[in-house]
């Protein structure tokens, strides 16, 4: 199988859609931690990639978006990091053995939840140190990229970015996005 960005330079490659959508269509209630579903619910999140695989996905997305010190803190869960992403990896990776395609494994990393500096009370280091936190896991789990998305600040996907990067030199995706006011 190709590298991913030889994959990439060679042509399109479909990703798989929003992992926490379907598990709620599944009849995961809103207020759960998606992420922890990795540990407690493992055949369900596998389900999930194993649909968008038969869907005809190249690339999947790790159910770790959330999976960062700051969000898990609020169900909880601020000292499961590690075994939730590794999870999350694992996971996604199993879901493509299985499913006998050749796709690739995305680690999926979101926003902290909190307003970074100089704009929020979190430093660009601390949020550096979260991050790197939550890409040594995915990294362990044998990602083949990583998916930085839905960053609203600058500051914050370049801290994501910098602890990717202190971890590994695989390839990252990263999406910022913008409200209608072009902020």
């Amino acid at each position: 199988m190709k590298t991913f960005l030889e994959a990439l330079d060679a042509r399109v490659l479909v990703c798989d859609g929003a992992m926490g959508t379907l598990l709620y269509s599944k009849g995961v209630f809103i207020n759960r931690c998606f992420e922890s579903l990795n540990l407690s619910n493992p055949d369900l999140v596998t389900d999930v990639h194993g649909d968008y695989l038969k869907a005809g996905a190249d690339v999947i997305e790790t159910n770790t978006f959330g999976a960062n010190r700051m969000k898990l803190r609020g169900f909880g869960l601020g000292d499961q990091v590690r075994d939730i992403n590794l999870a999350g990896a694992r996971l996604a990776r199993r879901a493509v053995e299985q499913s006998g395609c050749e796709a690739y494994v995305a680690g999926a990393i979101g926003p902290l939840g909190v307003r970074v500096e100089p704009w929020g009370k979190t430093g660009v280091d601390e949020a550096e140190a979260m991050f790197r936190d939550q890409a040594h896991a995915l990294a362990d789990g044998q990602v083949d990229l990583f998916i930085l998305e839905t960053f609203r600040d600058l500051n914050e996907i370049g801290a994501a970015i910098a602890a990717v990067r202190s971890v590994c030199d695989l390839p990252i995706v990263a999406q910022a996005t913008t409200e209608e006011d072009g902020s």
